[in-house]
């Protein structure tokens, strides 16, 4: 993912590395037996599901059998899981996939604080969860001059050489970003260092997001900032960020 940004001739290029997954789901339907016949031609309790019907006979005794899927999803607690269904398979699958190409701070001001989104998703099917890194530089420039990344967490500051992240809403200095979207089944929580709305830092290689069990989509979004100021050089700047997935168990 690329993030682009100009002021003075200052301008900021954010991109980004992915690794993939493949996410595989098995799927069983089951219907209810119905009785389907026309003036010439009748079918008696025809089944589409897990299991047939079965018409078992003697002279003296018959028995009609049925068998079908009641029922899929997923349990879990603190300490363990179970993943039900007619057809699910114990393999482990993690999928992952950045949302964003790229991304703009437009230009830059020593007056204003500059704001730019991204996003991400994961979904993780049978391991025990996953944990998202990120790693990478603060945005450079040619000659090896960097916008200064937030080794702690801090709050937008105007005139202030600095670049930071989260992944939670945000009003200050816009309202933008937003906290995970978990659609149907998702799972997940930010890291304590990216969760606070309005606090802001970058520190390569930590951990921004994890889930401590199976998961269904969810959508991260990075909310990211840079400040300059008077002394901050001119220039085209530019960032690459690797975001890392890895399954847990």
């Amino acid at each position: 993912m690329s993030l682009l940004g100009r002021k003075k001739q200052k301008a900021i290029y954010l991109g980004f590395g992915i690794i993939w997954a493949l996410f595989a789901f098995g799927f069983a339907s089951a219907s209810a037996s119905y009785s389907s016949k026309s003036a010439n031609f009748e079918l008696i309790d025809p089944s589409v599901g897990g299991t047939g019907l079965v018409n078992s006979s003697s002279k003296n005794y018959q028995a009609l059998q049925s068998g079908a899927l009641i029922g899929i999803g997923t349990s879990t607690s603190s300490t363990y899981q179970v993943q039900a269904g007619h057809e699910t398979t114990g393999a482990p699958t993690l999928a992952f996939a950045l949302l964003s190409s790229g991304a703009s701070f437009g230009t830059f001001s020593t007056s204003t604080t500059s704001t730019a989104n991204a996003q991400f998703e994961v979904l993780d099917y049978t391991s025990y969860g996953y944990v998202v890194q990120i790693y990478g530089d603060p945005p450079t420039d040619p000659y090896g001059n960097k916008i200064t990344a937030l080794s702690t967490n801090a709050a937008p500051s105007v005139g202030v050489d600095q670049f930071g992240l989260n992944l939670v809403a945000n009003t200050n200095p816009i309202t933008f970003g937003a906290g995970p979207n978990y659609g149907q089944f998702g799972s997940g929580t930010v890291a304590p260092n990216y969760d606070t709305p309005n606090s802001y830092r970058f520190v390569s290689g930590e951990e921004i997001a994890s889930a401590g069990k199976s998961s269904g989509l969810t959508v991260y979004t990075i909310s990211y900032i840079v400040d300059v100021n008077n002394l901050t050089p001119g220039g085209v700047y530019v960032s690459t960020q690797s975001i890392i997935c890895t399954a847990t168990y």
